[in-house]
């Protein structure tokens, strides 16, 4: 355990973070998200669901500044303007948590898919509601 820092947070995650640069992203999944076949580094947490990744995470790491959309959710196929409650759930745990709040930009799901073969560390979660899936941009840390 360590002081300041959610319990809820692998070892392995915390060490993807740290090894994350500005403008590297992360991506918090759905349980139903085919993290495995999109991801280089996959860290699981079981149990968890994504708005409570989302929380821990944005609790230690900042968001880009240097970009339009540091947060990037998946559109609802059929319906790209629907917003999902757990888009929502998002929105309003950026604009609390994030040291940068930003709006949530939607993208296309097979567009969302290719990114997600791009970022740094897919975080898989447990999370059963549909289009729980979210990409963050790591922004920059200020000296002391």
């Amino acid at each position: 355990m360590l002081i300041g820092i959610p319990p809820l947070l692998t070892p392995n995650l915390l060490c993807y973070l740290r090894e994350m640069g500005h403008g590297d992203e992360l991506v918090i999944v759905d349980a139903n998200f085919p993290g495995e076949s999109c991801g280089a580094r996959v860290e699981r947490l079981a149990g968890a669901t994504a708005t409570e990744a989302l929380q821990a995470i944005l609790s230690i790491m900042p968001l880009d500044t240097f970009v339009t959309a540091p947060a990037r959710t998946m559109q609802v196929v059929g319906d790209p303007s629907a917003v999902p409650q757990i888009v929502q759930e998002f929105q309003a745990i950026i604009n609390e948590t994030a040291d940068n709040a930003a709006n949530i930009q939607d993208i296309e799901r097979f567009a969302f898919y290719e990114e997600t073969k791009c970022a740094y560390c897919v975080v898989q979660t447990s999370e059963t509601r549909f289009y729980g899936n979210i990409i963050l941009s790591k922004g920059v840390v200020p000296p002391l």
